[in-house]
């Protein structure tokens, strides 16, 4: 799905709120307002992998670039999903829950690893760029919840699960440029996946309000 960049040069953390509520009134919201507040987490996480992917290429040497791995190569690339709009309103509101669950519940451990790394991160904006993390992790963390509730109250199929696990393991290397490459390509799989996830969510939204296509 094609993406905008956006840059942007101040950052601002904000309180991630959108689902704490007591379970008992979280369960009394209609879909359609849990779907907004789904939308808007997954919209600020996107935008989150966005800055951090500019940020990286800010001091990203050239000939790191060339020795990037393949978008194919993403630990999420086994799960099939659309590849465009067009592509998402053809898929039943059950089974894209269950991609957008998938593909955010695999992304708890290399979020964790990249949290990890980034204070150690040979880059000089590495202070900002742990920030924002840890605020992915939150938010990811706070969208994860939502969908729980959100797919309980959609059945079975929108609870279920495809595992995709992350199998490139803690260390990202020795030397800067290795470091960096696989910093910043997992980085790029992350900003891919977030595109996904919020694309997912807002037809799923969109559909809630009984929209009409065109107007997805």
């Amino acid at each position: 799905m094609p993406c905008r960049h956006r840059r942007t040069h101040t950052h601002t953390h904000t309180p991630t709120h959108t689902f704490i509520l007591a379970p008992h009134l979280i369960l009394a919201v209609p879909v359609n307002d849990l779907l907004d507040r789904a939308s808007q987490r997954s919209d600020k996480m996107h935008s989150l992998s966005t800055l951090l992917t500019q940020e990286m290429d800010s001091h990203f040497p050239p000939y790191g670039r060339m020795q990037m791995p393949r978008p194919a190569d993403c630990h999420t690339s086994a799960l099939q999903t659309p590849n465009d709009k067009e592509q998402a309103l053809q898929v039943s509101e059950s089974d894209l829950m269950s991609l957008a669950r998938s593909l955010l519940q695999a992304w708890v451990d290399p979020l964790a690893v990249l949290s990890t790394s980034a204070i150690t991160l040979p880059h000089p904006s590495k202070s900002s760029i742990s920030s924002k993390i840890q605020e992915l992790q939150e938010h990811s963390k706070s969208l994860g919840d939502g969908l729980d509730i959100l797919s309980g109250k959609m059945g079975p199929s929108a609870q279920a699960i495809s595992f995709l696990p992350y199998t490139g393991g803690t260390d990202l290397g020795q030397d800067r440029v290795t470091i960096l490459n696989k910093f910043n390509f997992l980085l790029s799989c992350l900003r891919r996946d977030s595109h996904k996830i919020d694309s997912f969510l807002k037809v799923l939204r969109c559909r809630a309000a009984k929209l009409q296509p065109e107007l997805c």
